[in-house]
């Protein structure tokens, strides 16, 4: 079928978890003033009413919000670390900035809350699974330098180089990530980069510094310059750097950040782009699962509330050609919310626009839904997934089977979780080895290799009008 009908499809049999709803005004209660404003801000900014998921997706990034970012953006750049410190104190300024880990003799000491996750055997062995298996799959993912022999004296080299320095950055505003330590590290180690700096929001309840979870896997992966820093400051200070008084760096910069956050980082990274290079401007979290009526409803709920409990703004969104099913889901979702850890987050996320079910008519149209979609996460709980998951193009990353569920991808599968959000999953890849590569060509050409296509390159020098490049050829043969 066309967009069109597809789209007055979605639009007819779009249904959300309307019981859910019930809670919402209730949790928006107990919010502050600031929390509100953000999220309104958040969703105002970012949210994708699934109704219109076939119009081409947008960041959602306004010239005002990006605008108001590179202010913040313009003072780091002009007032340093000052603006970077809780206390302005300038004799403790490589103290807070860089407290993650405190520098004695080149040596890296941690805080002792660190120090005890890395004695918690489960919470080591945990991370040590997740980084064995993330350094195997991102090893694989290293492209080779290739020699390619044109003709005789004619030699073009294609060489994968790592970028020098790279800022990681790990959330830690709504929960901790951890993990996210392992998404950025692995394949940037994979790629070969000398010089990684990891930067994380300072925790309250932690002395100001990173979650000593966040900073255990960095000591586990053998990252010794962390800072605690969140928001588009912490971007800033990546991409211009920190001195001290003396003119020493306190964080020197970067050529690469890499690692999602909120609105406010992906407008910092937008802001910096070309001052750095970045992997993405990360939206909220999204899950579209394709299920027929073969898939247990109680699964697919439990997944798409797990991606709900990430952010109010996160998009959850059921895709089946089974109105059983549908039924069966939202029955589990009103069984499985109540009482959960973020009860109230998940209602507004399940409740929002961005999430609902979408009843289509076969699994055909549902892949073409989903590809106009192009989600972050994607699920395929259906009787034969195999013959769906090859004709999927556009998902940031596809989970194939019902003992494949996101979570599964967010921790220990091997895979990255850094994906493409808001769409942009048509265009981009998730992060992975190659983005902190770059190709460098070599070309190698004798006087016999350079001869046999002097004339063609005289002749097209000529035909766009630039004959200075036509004589820098003739002028090896006078």
């Amino acid at each position: 079928s066309d967009r069109a009908q597809i789209a007055k499809d979605i639009e007819r049999q779009f249904t959300i978890f309307p019981r859910l709803r019930e809670r919402k005004d209730q949790y928006a209660g107990t919010m502050s003033g600031g929390e509100q404003q953000m999220l309104a801000m958040g969703r105002a900014l970012m949210s994708r009413p699934k109704v219109l998921l076939l119009d081409e997706p947008s960041m959602g990034l306004s010239p005002l919000m990006v605008d108001k970012v590179f202010e913040v953006v313009q003072e780091v750049y002009a007032e340093g670390v000052t603006i970077l410190l809780v206390e302005q104190n300038a004799s403790r300024a490589l103290g807070i900035a860089n407290r993650g880990y405190v520098m004695e003799s080149g040596l890296i000491t941690m805080s002792g809350d660190a120090k005890q996750m890395l004695h918690d055997p489960q919470v080591r062995a945990a991370l040590e699974e997740s980084i064995r298996r993330a350094r195997l799959v991102h090893a694989a993912q290293h492209p080779q330098d290739s020699t390619v022999e044109l003709g005789e004296g004619a030699v073009v080299e294609n060489h994968w180089l790592p970028v020098g320095r790279v800022g990681l950055y790990v959330p830690g505003g709504r929960a901790v990530y951890p993990s996210s330590v392992v998404m950025n590290t692995v394949p940037a180690q994979a790629a070969g980069v000398g010089s990684l700096a990891v930067t994380s929001p300072p925790q309250r309840d932690h002395g100001g510094l990173p979650h000593p979870t966040v900073l255990a896997a960095c000591a586990l992966l053998g990252v010794d310059e962390v800072y605690a820093a969140g928001g588009a400051q912490a971007v800033a200070m990546l991409a211009h750097g920190v001195q001290d008084d003396d003119g020493g760096w306190l964080c020197a910069p970067v050529d690469l950040v890499t690692g999602p956050g909120n609105v406010y980082v992906a407008a910092a990274k937008r802001a910096l782009q070309g001052v750095i290079g970045v992997d993405a401007e990360a939206g909220p979290s999204e899950i579209a699962v394709i299920a027929d009526g073969t898939a247990r409803a109680d699964w697919v709920a439990a997944d798409l509330i797990s991606q709900a409990e990430h952010d109010p703004l996160a998009a959850s969104v059921l895709i089946t050609d089974s109105e059983d099913l549908l039924r069966d889901v939202q029955a589990a979702i009103e069984v499985q919310v109540p009482g959960a850890f973020h009860e109230d987050q998940i209602r507004e996320a399940l409740t929002g626009p961005q999430s609902g079910v979408l009843l289509v008519r076969d699994m055909d149209q549902a892949v073409e839904v989903s590809d106009r979609y192009a989600t972050e996460h994607l699920e395929i709980q259906t009787r034969d997934p195999e013959a769906l998951v090859g004709r999927i193009r556009s998902a940031g990353a596809v989970f194939v089977g019902p003992h494949a569920p996101v979570p599964l991808g967010d921790y220990s599968a091997g895979s990255n979780h850094v994906l493409p959000t808001s769409g942009t999953a048509r265009h981009s890849s998730g992060l992975n080895t190659v983005t902190f590569l770059r190709l460098q060509q070599r070309i190698r050409y004798t006087e016999t290799g350079l001869k046999e296509v002097a004339d063609g390159i005289g002749v097209l020098a000529e035909d766009e009008r630039l004959p200075a490049h036509g004589a820098a050829i003739r002028a090896r043969f006078a």
